[in-house]
């Protein structure tokens, strides 16, 4: 599981380093104003159905029905990814011609603050009237994306994304001069990404050959058993990105900018987040699914406690280094032409709240799977939920006092409550229990992860600039690499991983 996760890791990892290219030469076009925030409004709803359907929600609906009939039921398996393509290129065709036509009352629901400037709010209807048919596009490829993971494919699905970063790029470069605005050469950019990915995608299930045809929409009973998982799992699988819509709707109603410097610091937290959580889950939702189906409930414990383990050690110090080193980041990487210094001082505090919470949003991504492989999505939904309201109700009560800080610290408490639900009611069940060796070496990453950040909130004055962020960060993952194998947060033999993911490349 684990290697299967560093190579999606990898590929994550390149697509988030290309999407900082985008958006550090969209801050340079736009910063923080009408514009920007007008398109980062249009890019939330579609971006919202990527995130649930591509990383959460219709995999744990889809992947261990279909799973669960490969290697015994080839014939059925088949049939079952033709049946929910048929439904799903219907019923989101429908969808995606109603949210054109009802456009302006989405984004009144969306950024409801936007009405009290025309300007802004004619841009946002007119961006997302452009980005919406994506949602119909990478919901397609969140299909083809689940049938190949449940096979062990998961390069093809893990590489899409870079389609998106390379679209948005090219429009900036080329398609910029030939449309009213950098707006909405991004939007177009984004519409045409999803062509790009569901056209990767298909190719990819044909070499592997895997016929998909399409026929007459119907509900056969394994489509049946995939919809009433999938409705529940949208809340299950994707309280963090219901939570940043809050963000948004909320954002909407403070001062201009407010919805652009959360973005930004989004994107910053996203890195690790959509590296190590969306790879870990990933992997592990097919491998639990035929552990569990098998019977061997052992492998499928010490799966889960070896996927904590992982989640921690990968985020644990990434959110301390982010939590210290938050103004260099924003100021180096998007600090440039319309994103002014104040901008980027306020991204900051909110990157610094949001990343408190990165080990938390990690674990969601990762005890999700563990009630999803058991055909359970009623819990996560009622924990979702619940979560969904506690962040609404801070963000209310924090918004005024703390601006940004606040909408993002809601977000992160959010995501301790929920992830830490989750954990309670998997132990209380028996499906997961902390084994020694996860006990011991949590706390000794935490302990390698403070002292990492006490020598960079030493070193940070002396290091403002480019170079010195690139000094920061290599020696904070140099400290706690030494540190780690010194107090035993990790053994040498674990980069064995690594280095046969490298050698099999």
């Amino acid at each position: 599981m684990i290697r299967q996760a560093i190579n999606i890791g990898a590929w994550t990892m390149a697509s988030r380093v290309l999407g900082f290219v985008r958006d550090i030469m969209i801050a340079a076009l736009l910063g923080a104003g009408l514009q920007a925030d007008a398109f980062f409004v249009a890019l939330r709803l579609p971006n919202l159905f990527r995130r649930l359907f591509g990383e959460g929600a219709f995999n744990a609906a889809f992947v261990p029905e279909y799973a669960g009939r490969l290697g015994h039921d080839e014939a059925g398996a088949a049939r079952l990814a033709e049946d929910v393509s048929s439904i799903m290129v219907v019923w989101l065709a429908g969808l995606t011609l109603l949210g054109i036509l009802f456009m302006p009352q989405l984004i009144d629901v969306l950024a409801p603050g936007f009405r009290a400037v025309p300007a802004k709010f004619a841009l946002a209807v007119a961006l997302s009237r452009i980005t919406f048919p994506y949602l119909w596009l990478i919901c397609l490829c969140a299909l083809l994306s689940g049938i190949l993971n449940a096979r062990g494919r998961f390069s093809a699905a893990a590489a899409a994304p870079l389609l998106f970063n390379i679209c948005i790029i090219g429009a900036l470069v080329v398609l910029r001069r030939f449309v009213p605005s950098t707006g909405f050469a991004l939007a177009y950019g984004v519409a045409l990404s999803g062509v790009a990915q569901l056209g990767m995608l298909g190719w990819a299930l044909k070499r592997a050959g895997v016929p998909l045809r399409l026929h007459r929409p119907r509900l056969s009973p394994g489509v049946a058993v995939v919809l009433r998982r999938l409705g529940p799992g949208l809340i299950g699988a994707g309280v963090t990105q219901l939570n940043l819509t809050i963000d948004t709707i909320i954002a909407s109603l403070l001062p201009a900018g407010t919805v652009s410097v959360l973005y930004y610091a989004d994107r910053v937290n996203q890195l690790p987040l959509g590296v190590i959580g969306a790879a870990l889950s990933t992997a592990l939702l097919p491998l639990l699914s035929r552990q569990l189906r098998s019977g061997a409930r052992a492998e499928a414990h010490g799966t889960l406690n070896r996927a904590v383990e992982a989640g921690l050690l990968l985020t644990l110090p990434g959110a301390a280094a982010l939590g210290v080193i938050a103004l260099p980041i924003m100021l180096n990487l998007f600090g440039h032409g319309a994103f002014s210094t104040q901008d980027a001082t306020r991204s900051a505090g909110a990157l610094v709240a949001y990343a408190c919470g990165l080990p938390a949003f990690v674990l969601v991504k990762i005890f999700a799977p563990g009630f999803f492989a058991r055909g359970d999505t009623k819990t996560p939904v009622e924990i979702g939920l619940a979560a969904v309201a506690l962040n609404l109700g801070l963000n209310l009560l924090l918004m005024h006092p703390l601006q940004q800080v606040g909408i993002a610290l809601s977000t992160t408490l959010a995501a301790w409550f929920n992830g830490g639900m989750l954990c309670y009611f998997l132990h209380r069940r028996g499906d997961f229990a902390p084994d020694a060796r996860l006990i011991r070496r949590a706390i000794r990453i935490a302990a390698a992860s403070a002292a990492m950040a006490a020598v960079l909130l030493v070193l940070r004055p002396y290091l403002p600039h480019v170079i010195g962020l690139v000094i920061l960060v290599i020696v904070g993952m140099a400290l706690f690499g030494g540190l780690g194998l010194m107090l035993g947060a990790y053994q040498p033999a674990d980069l064995q991983l690594f280095r046969r993911r490298r050698k099999s490349a």
